[in-house]
């Protein structure tokens, strides 16, 4: 994939779980795109033209959903696709809700405000390996749930979750699902999840910040969170974001031109035994996560270290990497998807993610292999912490 803005030479991106580089089949779509004066509820040519770019656009992101286009919701984001799919779900009603401690924290915060609202909530916990047991959501499951709520694979390990075994179970109960997957699309194959409801953004696969989308299967209906004109056939007010759209139908469709690609895939893999191998040998070093996992998002600990002293120095390098999940940067507080797995509050804040994607190559893992190693080292030695098997 061409970055159309490419980052400057000594820079070495590897926040891709964060946000994506804008793939250039984006910026172009964009681009042409600033040409859609009108807006797509008006009858006049001007609105046509820019009405015949959304339903294009839908048909678009369709694919890569797997959906028809008429389930296809377009949205603010990531968060807003989760929050209208469990908000929505729960408009007027109580029940039960399950769902997972490792989830974003737009599924637990969204979880907790209907909770205080009345809706019944069941927290399911993770194995150490980062993924949840089917069972554990199997025995959470009571005639009155009403829907299950999990991650395609998490934004900070990794892990890839049963969701096709997990959605079996909740169906047979009676139950709804829904699937954040924000972190696969683009990734891994999100149309055959055979869930009620799918949530997705568009930033994490190479198109704009600011728009996503829900996958709203038929014949579940929700109740909107936002109230207007009636516009995404009533489930989402207020006029589309045209720009954000086109350019996530883009990247939608490059996405879907090279999901099963076994070269890219295989490359994947490659390009994270190349990390994790290199990282090993300052000794110390726990992968918090087993397979199966995304190859692109590596988190790991390092023994004796602070993280956010690390990312620091590693940024001053050059080199971008995050100490967890995005939407926490700056807090103190260790992850909830690492304490929720069993890892202890120390090792929780020495551990950082590095997450790579497209135009990620060998020479950029190396050297932020050996930036890393050097940085690990050198903190170790000024805190006077020993680590046995470190070079």
């Amino acid at each position: 994939m061409t970055i159309p803005f490419p980052a400057p030479p000594d820079l070495i991106y590897l926040d891709h779980a964060a946000t994506a580089p804008l793939c250039e089949a984006a910026a172009s779509a964009i681009r042409d795109g600033l040409r859609l004066y009108g807006n797509p509820s008006s009858r006049h040519d001007a609105g046509q033209s820019a009405h015949d770019a959304l339903v294009a656009a839908r048909g678009q992101v369709a694919v890569l959903l797997g959906c028809a286009p008429e389930e296809v919701v377009f949205t603010g984001g990531g968060s807003e696709a989760i929050n209208l799919a469990l908000q929505g779900t729960f408009a007027g009603r109580r029940g039960h809700l399950v769902t997972t401690a490792i989830e974003h924290s737009a599924v637990l915060e969204c979880a907790a405000a209907l909770s205080r609202r009345g809706v019944d909530v069941t927290v399911v916990g993770p194995e150490p390996s980062g993924h949840v047991d089917p069972a554990r959501i199997a025995a959470a499951l009571r005639p009155d749930t009403v829907l299950v709520s999990v991650m395609h694979a998490n934004n900070e390990t990794g892990a890839v979750q049963p969701v096709e075994e997990i959605t079996g179970l909740a169906h047979a109960a009676g139950a709804l699902v829904h699937v954040d997957a924000v972190q696969t699309a683009g990734k891994l194959p999100v149309a055959g999840l055979g869930a009620d409801l799918v949530s997705v953004s568009a930033h994490k696969f190479g198109g704009p910040k600011g728009i996503g989308a829900l996958r709203l299967s038929e014949p579940h209906t929700l109740e909107p969170l936002i109230h207007g004109g009636g516009q995404e056939s009533g489930r989402r007010a207020g006029t589309e974001n045209m720009l954000g759209i086109l350019g996530m139908a883009a990247a939608a469709a490059y996405a879907t031109e090279h999901l099963d690609n076994d070269l890219t895939r295989a490359a994947a893999r490659r390009l994270r035994k190349r990390l994790v191998d290199g990282l090993s040998v300052v000794g110390g070093v726990r992968v918090n996560a087993d397979d199966p996992v995304v190859p692109e998002t590596v988190s790991v600990s390092f023994d004796g270290i602070r993280a956010d002293t690390l990312a620091d120095v590693l940024d001053a390098q050059g080199i971008c990497v995050s100490t967890g999940s995005a939407c926490h940067a700056g807090q103190d507080s260790p992850s909830h998807v690492l304490t929720a797995m069993g890892v202890s509050v120390e090792q929780a804040k020495a551990t950082v993610r590095l997450s790579f994607g497209h135009g990620t190559t060998a020479a950029d893992i190396d050297a932020a292999v050996a930036a890393t190693v050097a940085a690990v080292d050198r903190l170790r030695r000024v805190s006077g912490t020993a680590v046995s098997g470190a070079s």
